[in-house]
């Protein structure tokens, strides 16, 4: 299960700098065309590491599309209130685009369509994990995690530490729709006259869909490609066979074809060329950290094991529940690569050794 802005900060120095198209965020409840038709909205996010969610609206004649809609709080329907009576003054929105189900992406869906009567797309895999989240059953089963992370190594004490000190996923949410128009990988939504192509993604999310318009030359990325930091790949209890991090690696793969003028509209950060650049360094980087694993696992090591060589930081009680689901995805690949095998102890902790 993950939470707005989980993304490990980890920069080796090969990491080469985005080409940003503007130098500083906009400010919140304002908007800023960044390509014809396409505008920026910034909304506030309330993590000290990670402040802000990026928002797009996008022109469909008298009307517009909005795609994503920021963490439920008074705070975001305050800044939306003040953008639909300001700059999107007399017009409304038709459809609602989400590009996953995580709650700095899709827990204002409810208050929006409620607003706006739109109509709201989602992938079946995100909007079936959105409402079960948000039913506050399936993936935040508490007891089943605990579990996961007791089995790779962490203290049960701290996993239920690490488990409390964030906010329950969806529990100021009491609205999430009952019905949604599904978006399929390579189908096109028709927006102003143009056409954007659905670009599926797996890893972070369950189906995790990007836009992109060739007119334009511009994706709407999601969290698939950050400029700055690396996307959070997890394994989660609903799934604790999984090689998410494989699945990632694969996706970013497939967006990396794109054009390499592409304008990437990243979900945190800002706006940038160089897609291929990123994609190449984001390869790179989880290949030297799997690298050091492998080397690490001479001698039987779990997951909670190596997170001190995955973070050169002291991490908090929710950094580690975070930190615990990208070390067990690392390992996962390199188990399922065959460069690791797993055992069990006698405490029913799971172990990796190198082949």
């Amino acid at each position: 299960m993950t939470t707005p802005g989980n993304m490990a900060v980890l920069r080796p120095p090969s990491d080469p700098s985005p080409r940003y198209l503007h130098e500083h965020p906009i400010e919140h409840a304002t908007i800023k065309e960044v390509a014809p038709g396409v505008h920026w909205v910034r909304m506030p996010l309330p993590i000290p590491s990670l402040d802000h969610i990026n928002l797009w609206v996008l022109d469909d004649g008298d009307d517009f599309v909005m795609v994503d809609t920021g963490f439920i709080s008074s705070h975001t329907r305050d800044n939306w209130e003040e953008i639909f009576s300001g700059p999107l003054s007399g017009r409304r929105a038709n459809r609602l685009v989400c590009t996953h189900f995580h709650n700095d992406h899709a827990s204002t869906t409810g208050w929006i369509m409620a607003r706006m009567g739109c109509d709201f797309f989602m992938t079946q895999g995100e909007y079936l994990s959105a409402s079960s989240a948000f039913g506050g059953h399936g993936v935040d089963r508490r007891d089943h995690t605990i579990e996961l992370l007791r089995t790779n190594g962490l203290d049960p004490r701290i996993a239920g530490e690490a488990l409390d000190y964030r906010s329950h996923f969806g529990k100021d949410i009491k609205d999430f729709p009952m019905s949604y128009n599904r978006l399929f990988g390579d189908s096109e939504l028709k927006i102003n006259g143009r056409s954007w192509k659905v670009i599926l993604g797996y890893g972070h999310s369950p189906e995790h869909a990007a836009l992109y318009c060739a007119e334009l030359g511009v994706l709407i990325a999601g969290d698939m490609i950050l400029p700055r930091i690396t996307t959070n790949v997890s394994v989660n209890a609903i799934e604790p066979n999984g090689n998410p991090l494989q699945w990632f690696l694969d996706s970013i793969i497939r967006h990396a074809q794109l054009p390499a003028d592409t304008l990437v509209l990243p979900s945190h950060g800002l706006p940038f060329h160089g897609l291929r650049e990123r994609v190449a360094y984001l390869r790179r980087h989880h290949k030297q950290r799997l690298g050091e694993l492998v080397s690490a696992c001479e001698t039987p090591k779990s997951a909670a094991d190596v997170l001190p060589l995955l973070f050169h930081r002291k991490l908090s009680e929710r950094d580690t529940r975070i930190a615990m689901g990208e070390a067990m995805a690392h390992m996962h690949l390199l188990y399922y690569e065959g460069r690791v095998r797993r055992t069990m102890d006698d405490e029913r902790v799971i172990r990796y050794i190198k082949a």
